[in-house]
């Protein structure tokens, strides 16, 4: 089964949007969210397209070459308010993941507690070797930066969640909902696996709350030092 169905997600007309937040207090649903952070993603993209489109390309022929299936893989996550998008990224699992998951969360009882709490593994056994390595490195997400071009993503913001993760933030989705999601935000940078699911959320709400462009940027460029020394990556 395709790597986007491994969480048995739903088709995007099924996900129902979450109220828009307008709220004049929250920075992200200004004009200068609006216009001037869009203008941002879009500088950073024209840039950052043809440095790492070399590095695309190898990474295309590594997948081909080390495992069966699609080079690229979709999954379902919840955008700017409540609406569904498919975020893209380099396949890292197998193909029969869901099959491959199911087996062992039903003979590991400490896995499945871990995916109830976090809904990620550590030692996740449905990632190839070469996918721990694009994992450890966020190599994998470059793909995003379709996304960010398409309008679905921003290169920062909240972490990009899944259908089934909207009831864990409660009342905080609203807010969380009000801003696009980013392939980089303050949970990659401050600690990003190994931090608590609440802590998470705690972390998307302030970022929400205290968005500014020179925050984007500092978190940009922490991101490339967390990238570096691989930090809180599996």
């Amino acid at each position: 089964m395709p790597e986007h169905m491994a969480s048995g997600l739903i088709e995007p007309d099924d996900v129902v949007g979450a109220p828009v937040v307008d709220d004049p207090e929250l920075p992200c649903v200004s004009w200068k969210y609006r216009v001037g952070k869009r203008m941002l993603d879009l500088i950073f993209a024209i840039i950052a397209v043809p440095l790492l489109l070399p590095i695309c390309l190898v990474l295309i022929v590594a997948i081909k070459c080390t495992s069966r299936g699609p080079v690229l893989y979709r999954h379902l996550r919840v955008g700017q308010n409540g609406r569904p998008f498919y975020l893209y990224k380099f396949r890292t699992m197998v193909t029969d993941g869901q099959h491959i998951l199911r087996m062992h969360l039903a003979t590991n009882p400490d896995a499945r507690q871990e995916w109830m709490r976090q809904h990620k593994l550590q030692v996740d056994p449905r990632v190839t070797p070469l996918g721990r390595i694009l994992r450890r490195t966020s190599l994998d997400e470059l793909p995003q930066i379709v996304n960010v071009v398409l309008g679905d993503m921003s290169f920062v913001g909240p972490r990009p969640i899944v259908p089934e993760e909207v009831s864990r933030y409660g009342d905080a989705f609203g807010i969380y909902a009000a801003a696009r999601p980013g392939i980089t935000g303050l949970w990659q940078v401050n600690g990003r696996g190994t931090v608590s699911y609440c802590t998470r959320i705690s972390l998307d709400v302030d970022y929400v709350k205290t968005w500014s462009m020179l925050c984007d940027v500092k978190i940009l460029l922490n991101t490339l030092r967390v990238v570096a020394k691989r930090e809180g990556a599996y």
